[in-house]
This record gives structure tokens, sequence and C-alpha cells, in this order.
């Protein structure tokens, strides 16, 4: 009977170790593909570091300015964010909010479907909850969000922080 076990939970083990060793490494969707466009909104800031945040003091939030320098309307099809963690809103400048836009295949995430007049300016505002990943986000975090131009151009935001409890 002991043999049997023992047996038994071997070639379980050998499995589980094959099914292990065999897998695909795990996916990230950081952007998409450059498709060599260059993006016609201009973003003079699309990164920031938050230093040293807690999780006890909840979201951390930052606003980036976007603009179409342009003389042409700029339509904005997409705005996804790296991590379920992160979300991002669309701020336009009569104070409309549109979002959260979040992760692709974390649920449903809205297309922005705007168009941006040339000349105007609007603010992509970046939530981070460093909660999201309970006791196991306590560390170094980098997220992204990315807008994309009808084009297929984007334009991405970084985010950074080293996270304590």
């Amino acid at each position: 009977m002991n043999k049997t076990l023992i047996a038994i939970t071997l070639i379980v083990a050998g499995l589980i170790g094959l099914l292990i060793w065999k897998s695909p490494p795990p996916r990230t969707i950081a952007s998409d593909p450059d498709t060599g466009t260059k993006s016609t909104l201009d973003a003079p800031e699309t990164f920031y570091d938050f230093g040293t945040i807690s999780m006890k003091d909840g979201y951390a939030t930052k606003d980036f300015v976007v603009s179409n320098p342009t003389d042409k309307d700029v339509f904005v099809s997409t705005l996804v964010t790296s991590c379920m963690c992160t979300a991002a809103f669309m701020v336009k400048s009569d104070g409309t909010i549109r979002g959260p836009f979040k992760m692709p295949g974390m649920g449903y995430v809205p297309p922005v479907n705007e168009t941006i007049n040339a000349g105007e300016r609007f603010v992509v505002r970046v939530v981070y909850d460093p909660n999201a990943h309970g006791p196991a986000g306590v560390g170094p975090i980098n997220r992204l969000a990315i807008l994309t131009e009808e084009s297929g151009a984007t334009v991405q935001f970084e985010i950074k922080a080293l996270v304590t409890p």
C-alpha cells in the first residue's frame, strides 16, 4: 500500500513538473507593437516616479498633460494600462472625465473614441492602487498607460514607485 502511494505521488509530481517545464512564459502586455508612426500628440512629461509610497496611504495619482499642437483633429481610439492595479482616465479641457480605462483581458475596457481638436489640451490621469495586489504587492512597481491614436501611433505614460506596507 505504501509503495503504491509513493509511486502515485512520484507520478503526479513528475506530471506537474513536466507541465510547469513545458508551460510558455507568462505574457506581459506593455503596449501595442511599434507601428513606426510618430504620434501627433505632444506630452512634455511621460514618466513620473512617486518615490516611496505606503499601501496605507491609498491611491497614488499623476496627471499627464497632453496637447494636439497640429492644425488637424486627432482621433484617439484607446487608452489602456499594463496592470489591473492601474486605471487611466481622460480629462477633457471642459472638465468631463472619461474612464476608467484599464488592462485588456481583465474585464471590459471601453474604447475612448474621442476627437482631440487642433490646439486642444487634455489630461491623462493615471491612478495606481497599491493595495490591489495585497501584501505581495510590496516592492518596486513600474506601470504603463498607453494612449493610441486611430493611426496606430501611441503615447506611453510610465509611473514608478517603491511600495511599502
